[in-house]
């Protein structure tokens, strides 16, 4: 091997500004998450206007929390791991600032529509058909992008992390242009081309894959690169991973069923949901099992280290709540579990837990690198930030569990005559506590995120980004 100086470096402007509105959009989204837990527990926080109400600003903070910090997360560590391990620079410059800003300008749109009561009902495809539109033609740049720069990479080899990039890529442009065919009869208005059952099934096969690619396959890519080079060991089994990603593609896309349990969907098609749901438990635990393995001979690294304390504890989230799905996909479980606030417990295990917390690792390591840096401001602020993420994401899902439980046996509880032995705000009631505390958990996590904007502050504020870039421009081109 020979080392050689390339006449350009890596493109890390765009990994920059995806890496800081991923903290940006992180605070703003899990900020609203807290307002509107908070009007959960006081309804007079609706402020009794239409655009505040919780029934409009709930899906403007899952697209936030999902599509711009995580968005912009995947985005972000995408371009900076592809261009890493392939050793070239992104295949265009131009295109890659047109998949920042134009995100940005998805993003914004939601900000401005959802609020005002622009939706398609869909859930997690909120957005009417304009942005519905420009997401897909930002998306389709971002796939010409990362697999461009695939196809002229230096390296012969193409690591795992892509293979997991690469699938999030395609398979969430094939879910978000099929669920989004539909009739537009006004600027803000359409209707979906598919009906009834038909419709249900299609949204449920994008809701729950949006969760399987976009939230777990992207977020799986994220790890095999920053665990490894966080703990400076090699991944634990290459071959486990390869098997991982097979197994984990093939079986995710067939899951959604499993949110239309009891449902007019076809009761085969519930069974068949269910059954590759509690199969799907390996692939998921071999990526776990193989992210913690990694730490073999490095767990010393834990005391001092809490970016890696990041990263292995959304590790262990990643393996409870894909634990957790499967078993809440087992229809007997679901007749308790769904419509409860469990679901919601469940959904932020892998939200807060999985994604927010390997995404905020991920972006620590990353910032001290993209600006020339040899660390973090603050050691000590990452700590506190770990601490306020970990306890906020535990009390979280701990209450909705009680409250979840709580409500499936008082709507399911019935008198001898066969009445209902609990109204519905008895259920609610009891749910109050539960509310209390899920607010707190939330306001601990979004605190800690302004401890993350503090020191991602002071850290570019005394950066060097030419340094970063002249850094960058040493990169092996292998044998000549």
């Amino acid at each position: 091997m020979s080392t050689a100086i390339s006449p350009t470096a890596y493109n890390y402007k765009v990994v920059r500004q995806f890496a800081i509105m991923t903290v940006v959009w992180g605070i703003l989204g899990m900020g609203l998450g807290v307002f509107i837990a908070s009007q959960l527990v006081w309804p007079q926080l609706n402020l009794d206007l239409p655009w505040t109400s919780f029934g409009r600003l709930r899906p403007l903070h899952t697209n936030l929390v999902i599509f711009a910090f995580g968005g912009c997360a995947l985005f972000g560590t995408s371009y900076y791991v592809v261009q890493r391990t392939c050793q070239t620079r992104l295949i265009s410059d131009s295109m890659a600032a047109f998949t920042f800003w134009g995100w940005q300008a998805v993003i914004v749109g939601a900000l401005i529509t959802l609020p005002m009561g622009y939706t398609t009902t869909k859930e997690y495809a909120e957005l009417e058909w304009p942005l519905a539109i420009l997401l897909a033609i930002v998306w389709v740049t971002y796939g010409l992008v990362f697999f461009g720069t695939i196809v002229k990479r230096k390296t012969k080899h193409i690591y795992v992390g892509n293979w997991f990039y690469g699938a999030f890529i395609v398979v969430t442009a094939m879910l978000h242009i099929v669920n989004h065919i539909s009739l537009p009869v006004s600027l803000f208005k359409s209707y979906s081309a598919y009906s009834g059952a038909t419709d249900a099934m299609i949204q449920w096969w994008y809701g729950h894959n949006a969760v399987g690619f976009f939230l777990t396959t992207g977020f799986l890519g994220m790890m095999y690169y920053f665990v490894p080079k966080q703990a400076e060991r090699p991944i634990y089994s290459y071959r486990l991973s390869i098997v991982h990603f097979w197994a984990l593609i093939t079986l995710y896309i067939w899951a959604g069923p499993h949110h239309l349990h009891y449902t007019a969907l076809p009761d085969w098609a519930q069974s068949l949901g269910m059954v590759m749901s509690i199969i799907l438990l390996a692939p998921s635990w071999g990526g776990m099992i193989n992210g913690m393995m990694t730490l073999s001979g490095a767990w010393h690294k834990l005391r001092t280290d809490p970016i890696l304390r990041f990263l292995v504890v959304s590790l262990a989230f990643y393996g409870m709540s894909t634990f957790e799905g499967p078993m809440m996909a087992i229809k007997t479980v679901n007749s308790l579990s769904h419509y409860t606030d469990w679901t919601i417990g469940h959904v932020h295990a892998g939200a807060l837990g999985w994604v927010a917390m390997i995404s905020i690792g991920a972006v620590y390591h990353m910032i001290p690198r993209l600006y020339g840096r040899e660390q973090m401001h603050s050691v000590g602020l990452i700590n506190a930030h770990f601490w306020l993420a970990t306890i906020g994401t535990v009390l979280y899902i701990a209450s909705m569990w009680v409250n979840g439980i709580t409500q499936g046996l008082m709507w399911r509880a019935i008198n001898d005559d066969g009445t209902l032995t609990y109204s519905f705000v008895e259920a609610l009631q009891a749910s109050h506590p539960g509310y209390i505390v899920r607010a707190l958990g939330g306001a601990f996590f979004a605190s800690g995120m302004l401890l993350m904007a503090y020191n991602v502050f002071r850290t570019v504020r005394a950066a060097n980004p030419a340094q970063a870039e002249e850094a960058a421009k040493i990169v092996v081109v292998g044998a000549h």
